[in-house]
C-alpha cells in the first residue's frame, strides 16, 4: 500500500509539472502580446535593444517575408537571404518602399551545404547584425515513407533545416558577442514534439533545431544574447502546399502576416514560444498527450494529407 501511495504521489507531481510546463508557454505568449498595451513605457524598441540591422533567411515567401516586413515596420534595416535573386529584389523593394528602411540582398542556396557560408559571411562582415532570424526551411513535397523520398530531397532537408540554423548562428554570433547584445530566432515547428511518420526526416530536423537552440542559449545568454526557440504549428504558407485545406487557412491556421505580427511581439520577451496565441493553446493540449499517441495521430494525419495530395494530382493529370 505504501509503495502504491509513493507511485501515486510521483505520478501526480509529474503530471503537475507537465501541465505547468505546457500552460506556461500560453501564459507567456498572452502576457507578451498584451504587455505593450498596458506597459508601453517599459517596452524598448527592438532596434534599441538589439541593434539596427536584422538578417532573415528564407525571406522571399511566407513567414520569412512577413517577419522581415514586420521588423522593418519597427524601423529595423533588413538583410534578406534566399536563393531566388528576382524574388529577393522584389521583397527588398517592397520593404524599402513600405517602411523607409535600408535593405541588402544576399543570394545563397542553403541546399548546397557548407560551400555557401563563406560567401554569406563575407557579405555580412561589415554590418552590425542585431537580430538573426533562422527561418529558411524545406519540407517534403507531400507525406511519404522514407524510401520513397529521393536522396536529393533527404539531403536538402538536412542541409537547409539543420545546416542553415547551425552555420548561420556560427556566422553571426561572434559579432553579437563582441557588441554585447543581439537576438537569434530559430524557427522550428510543432512537428518537433514527436516522431512524425511520413515526414520522418523533416520532423527529425526540427527536433534538432529545438535541441540546438536550447543548448546555444545556455552558452550565449550570459553574454547578452537572447536566443528564441519559435515553434509554429500549421501556418498557411507554401511549405504546406500539399494540402489545399491548410493553404486556405482558418483561425487555427493563420496566414503568414497574422502569424508574424504575433511572433515578432514575443521577441525579447519569450525564450520558447509558438509565436501565436492559438498555437500556444494547441501546444498545451498536444504536450499533455503521451508521445506514442501523438506519433500515431501524426501518422494518421499525414496519411490523410497524402491521400488528399495524390487525389488532387490525379484529378489534375486527367
Amino acid at each position: 500500500m505504501f509503495f502504491l501511495l509513493i507511485l501515486a504521489l510521483v505520478g501526480s507531481i509529474t503530471l503537475c509539472f507537465l501541465l505547468i510546463d505546457s500552460l506556461w508557454s500560453v501564459l507567456e505568449l498572452i502576457s507578451s502580446y498584451l504587455m505593450p498595451y498596458f506597459l508601453p513605457s517599459e517596452v524598448q524598441p527592438l532596434s534599441k535593444k538589439f541593434g539596427p540591422w536584422a538578417v532573415v533567411t528564407g525571406a522571399t515567401d511566407g513567414i520569412g517575408k512577413q517577419y522581415a516586413l514586420e521588423l522593418a515596420r519597427q524601423g529595423i534595416n533588413i538583410v534578406i537571404i534566399s536563393r531566388n535573386p528576382d524574388k529577393l529584389r522584389a521583397v527588398a523593394s517592397e520593404i524599402e518602399r513600405t517602411h523607409n528602411v535600408k535593405t541588402k540582398v544576399v543570394v545563397a542556396d542553403f541546399s548546397k551545404g557548407a560551400e555557401v557560408y563563406p560567401y554569406i559571411e563575407e557579405q555580412l562582415k561589415d554590418i552590425p547584425i542585431g537580430i538573426l532570424v533562422n527561418n529558411v526551411g524545406v519540407n517534403y513535397d507531400y507525406p511519404m515513407p522514407l524510401c520513397e523520398a529521393s536522396p536529393t530531397k533527404l539531403w536538402e532537408l538536412i542541409n537547409v533545416n539543420v545546416g542553415g540554423v547551425t552555420a548561420m548562428c556560427r556566422v553571426v554570433l561572434p559579432g553579437m558577442v563582441q557588441r554585447g547584445r543581439g537576438a537569434v530566432v530559430n524557427v522550428s515547428s510543432g512537428s518537433e514534439l514527436q516522431p512524425l511518420p511520413l515526414m520522418t526526416v523533416y520532423a527529425a530536423t526540427k527536433a534538432y533545431v529545438r535541441s540546438f537552440t536550447y543548448a546555444v542559449r545556455e552558452e550565449y545568454a550570459p553574454k547578452g544574447i537572447h536566443i528564441q526557440h519559435l515553434a509554429p504549428l500549421f501556418v498557411s504558407t507554401k511549405i504546406n502546399a500539399f494540402s489545399q485545406r491548410l493553404m486556405e487557412g482558418n483561425l487555427l491556421v493563420p496566414d503568414a502576416a497574422t502569424y508574424s505580427r504575433y511572433a515578432v511581439s514575443t521577441l525579447g520577451r519569450q525564450h520558447n514560444t509558438t509565436g501565436y496565441w492559438l498555437h500556444g493553446i494547441q501546444y498545451f493540449f498536444i504536450k499533455v498527450v503521451p508521445v506514442w499517441v501523438r506519433t500515431k495521430v501524426g501518422m494518421q494525419m499525414n496519411i490523410q494529407f497524402r491521400h488528399e495530395y495524390l487525389q488532387n494530382a490525379k484529378i489534375k493529370a486527367n
